[in-house]
């Protein structure tokens, strides 16, 4: 309000700009076209669109839509659009690279760079529901931070970015359609829950014994099962939200009906489900998909001790956009 008021303008000009920025997704004060053009050039020579813009975009057999996003400073990350009959989803990343070294991760041999802003995960957002669009003439019902980076560790900006997607003012979208998932940063997911934030939270399990998850994934060490299990169900108490918890099934690593045993102990601990995910062979590691039989068997195990759980079939596995595959190729 301040800034028209010093530029001699009036103050419904402020509201005007925020509807071009956080509701149409605007990158350029020339698109604007119902502030005068006098307002615009001043806007212009005041401010600048710090943009991010499609690089590259490839397209699987099975519709899933991967697209290489370059940064105002040079940098690369990815995200990917993925349609279903019900549904189309933008799966966006929350840093440039990654700190976390998970083993099964493509991601998680690149060096984290940075941080992204929240204006430049929501123009992710936006430039994914207009591929969704331009594609399939629907947009974005579902988001999911699932693509490079640990939301967790980019909490100020990721929580921003969420709120102008689901602010009345920005995209208005319901924050039960969005989900954040995490490595599993306790005190983290314990700050989510102390929030009461209405958004959904996904664990990346892969393993429910310390040894094998230490192994897999070496941010265990500090956040091993017991304090995992104490945060998440801190944060469904505060929340009254179901997590839940993603699990790769690799073979000869956490594929034995033992390891459906102990993935059992620690749901039935929480108020969860389990998504039994299918493995995405990458370059970097020697870890390989267990069969569909064996992953089936692994599904009937958890039912029968109880346990909500599903299997989900990967997309876009051709394009190197499927869970663990997004390393800027």
């Amino acid at each position: 309000m301040l800034l028209f008021k010093n530029l001699n303008e009036p103050s419904f000009r402020a509201k005007q700009v925020h509807e071009w920025i956080w509701q149409k997704g605007c990158t350029s004060f020339d698109e604007m076209t119902n502030l005068p053009k006098t307002l615009r050039e001043k806007l212009k020579q005041e401010f600048t669109f710090e943009e991010v813009h499609i690089d590259l975009v490839q397209k699987s057999t099975d519709g899933t839509i991967k697209c290489r996003f370059k940064l105002h400073d040079g940098n690369f990350i990815e995200g990917v659009l993925i349609p279903t009959d019900d549904r189309i989803t933008a799966c966006v990343s929350s840093q440039v690279g990654c700190s976390l070294s998970c083993t099964f991760c493509a991601t998680g041999f690149l060096k984290r760079m940075r941080n992204l802003n929240p204006e430049e995960i929501f123009d992710q957002i936006i430039l994914i529901n207009q591929l969704g669009l331009e594609h399939f003439n629907r947009k974005l019902t579902n988001i999911v931070f699932m693509g490079m980076g640990e939301p967790l560790l980019n909490y100020n900006n990721v929580k921003e970015s969420i709120n102008r997607v689901t602010s009345p003012e920005g995209l208005n979208m319901s924050p039960r359609r969005i989900t954040v998932s995490t490595a599993g940063i306790s005190k983290m997911i314990r700050k989510l829950g102390d929030e009461k934030v209405r958004f959904n939270l996904a664990l990346s399990l892969h393993a429910s014994n310390n040894e094998k998850r230490s192994k897999l994934m070496p941010i265990n060490e500090s956040n091993p099962l017991e304090d995992l299990a104490e945060a998440l169900n801190h944060f469904t108490e505060k929340t009254g939200s179901m997590v839940t918890l993603e699990y790769c099934v690799i073979e000869n690593e956490n594929d034995y009906m033992e390891d459906a045993e102990e993935l059992a102990e620690f749901a039935n601990q929480i108020f969860s489900k389990v998504n039994l995910i299918e493995y995405n062979p990458i370059e970097f590691a020697n870890y390989q998909n267990a069969s569909r039989n064996r992953i089936h068997k692994f599904s009937e195990k958890l039912s029968a001790l109880g346990v909500n759980n599903s299997i989900r079939h990967s997309r876009g596995k051709d394009i190197d956009a499927a869970c663990g595959q997004l390393a800027n190729k």
